[in-house]
């Protein structure tokens, strides 16, 4: 059942490619049926998701859904996937941002709509899969197939200057994605009997007590996963990356792809060296309050709109870097707030694909109908576009973790797990939400607010489409911040017995 989930995307795909010739309309509404069948799947997956104490145990909790086929037997690597409660929300919410963008390119005309559908197909199969792997090797294939599925989306669909920004994405990610394999294969020699499973690797934690070797790999597999998240210093390919990408790949960069870093933390780093990740922890705290520090105060500098919310990824990124990293330094009574932050960490992630997600697309929205997203350019839009203030309005103060919505939910656990562990550094994070809703409010003004710009009269209101895509982003926010059990169920379970793990 799971592997039909992750391959379904990748299989319409195909057959979309050997079709002779197939209309336009055929390949866009056939791109939101695979969509949204996947994520009936993974609805499924979710409704019948075998309780803790009917599922195979981990290190990090329940194991459910698991598969494993014998895939490379001279290093013991397998085909191994499974879902948990890490990994069941953010396949969750990638079915959710794909079937998003979808919707919202149904519109789309040209003598490439097919290789576009089809390339979104595909990053969703390797999202999927990245987040149901269990074997280090096949991990590293999808994190490495999702660089290259990306540079052709920014590259073949972008605007301003898509061949450098994707160039640049590229270089620095694939870099990243090289100091990660050197980082695998230092567990995988260090374990006895070798192997790359990571279920294996976290019963084993085969560095445990040896020295220097665990800091080194761990130093390996962080610097590319904070490539991918990424986190400062590592994000200077982020802001051309966004600027310049079609708002669907901005979507799936920032609610999807930036997800790759932070989950490889939790779900390779801390279980299979927690020894190395608690000695090394405060690194950890330092990288997450810069990151929130600096992403806020970049983002409010910003006259583009589409770089100020690309900096706030970078901001609320920073989050879940403190939040983890804090748990890594909680002693053995402070189990509880490692797993509480653990547990934000992981809402924070689903919170910010939908919420960002959502603001990327009002952003591709403002592009689509005047060619800037400079936000000098608006001004009155309450008035002219309703539909789009309200929805904007709701992703703004969500964003910037306003109770009732999502980002609340998330940035809480994060600062009561952090602030016994790390109460200076706590502190010093807390004025970044300060910063947020100061650049998001600025934001609201001069888009929403006051007299009509220059490109006001451009701008008409949302369509039945652009609605139908953005809509439900932000109605899962709400849903999220008011009901939030039906999430924390899930990922509760997972986070306890990690933090138990880290903070033993």
């Amino acid at each position: 059942m799971l592997s039909v989930v992750v391959f379904l995307p990748l299989a319409v795909g195909l057959v979309l490619l050997v079709l002779p010739r197939p209309r336009d309309g055929t390949v866009a509404w056939t791109w939101v049926a695979a969509a949204a069948l996947d994520l009936a799947l993974v609805i499924g997956l979710w409704v019948y998701h075998p309780s803790a104490s009917g599922s195979r145990g981990t290190v990090t909790g329940p194991l459910a859904y698991e598969e494993r086929v014998l895939w490379i037997p001279s290093v013991g690597a397998s085909y191994h996937v499974g879902v948990d409660g890490f990994s069941l929300p953010l396949m969750a919410m990638t079915a959710v941002l794909f079937l998003a963008c979808a919707v919202y390119s149904l519109r789309r005309r040209g003598g490439r709509v097919r290789a576009h559908a089809v390339l979104f197909l595909f990053l969703q199969t390797v999202s999927l899969g990245l987040f149901s792997a269990l074997d280090l090797l096949l991990f590293f294939v999808f994190f490495d197939l999702s660089i290259v599925g990306m540079y052709f989306v920014i590259a073949g669909w972008g605007h301003g200057n898509p061949a450098r920004s994707a160039l640049q994405f590229f270089l620095y990610t694939f870099l990243g994605s090289l100091a990660l394999l050197l980082g695998f294969i230092g567990l995988y020699v260090a374990s006895d009997p070798r192997t790359f499973d990571m279920v294996e690797l976290a019963g084993q934690t085969p560095l445990e007590g040896r020295g220097p070797a665990g800091g080194l790999v761990l130093l390996a597999i962080g610097v590319g996963l904070a490539v991918k998240t990424p986190t400062v210093p590592f994000h200077t390919w982020l802001p051309p990356a966004h600027t310049d990408a079609p708002a669907v790949g901005s979507v799936i960069l920032a609610g999807v792809l930036l997800k790759m870093g932070t989950y490889g933390f939790v779900r390779i780093a801390m279980p299979i060296l927690p020894g190395a990740w608690s000695d090394h922890a405060m690194v950890l705290v330092v990288v997450g309050v810069a990151s929130v520090l600096y992403g806020a105060l970049v983002a409010l500098a910003q006259t583009d709109f589409k770089r100020m919310v690309a900096y706030t990824s970078v901001n609320h990124m920073g989050y879940i870097i403190l939040g983890l990293g804090a748990a890594g330094l909680a002693t053995g009574a402070q189990s509880g707030a490692a797993a509480l932050a653990i547990t934000g960490g992981i809402t924070q992630m689903v919170s910010h694909g939908l919420l960002t997600g959502a603001l990327f697309l009002l952003a591709g929205v403002l592009h689509d109908r005047a060619d800037t997203y400079d936000m000098g350019s608006y001004g009155g839009l309450a008035a002219r576009a309703p539909r789009f203030a309200a929805l904007a309005a709701v992703a703004f103060f969500g964003s910037l973790g306003l109770p009732g919505l999502s980002g609340f939910i998330a940035e809480f656990q994060i600062f009561a797990g952090s602030l016994g562990p790390v109460p200076v550094a706590t502190a010093l994070a807390l004025l970044g939400i300060l910063v947020t809703a100061a650049l998001f409010l600025r934001a609201l003004r001069r888009l929403f607010l006051g007299g009509p710009g220059p490109c006001t009269d451009r701008v008409g209101d949302l369509s039945a489409r652009e609605s139908a895509a953005i809509a439900p982003l932000l109605a899962l926010a709400v849903l999220i911040g008011l009901l939030p059990h039906f999430l924390l169920g899930r990922v509760e379970p997972a986070a306890r017995a990690l933090a138990a793990l880290v903070t033993g």
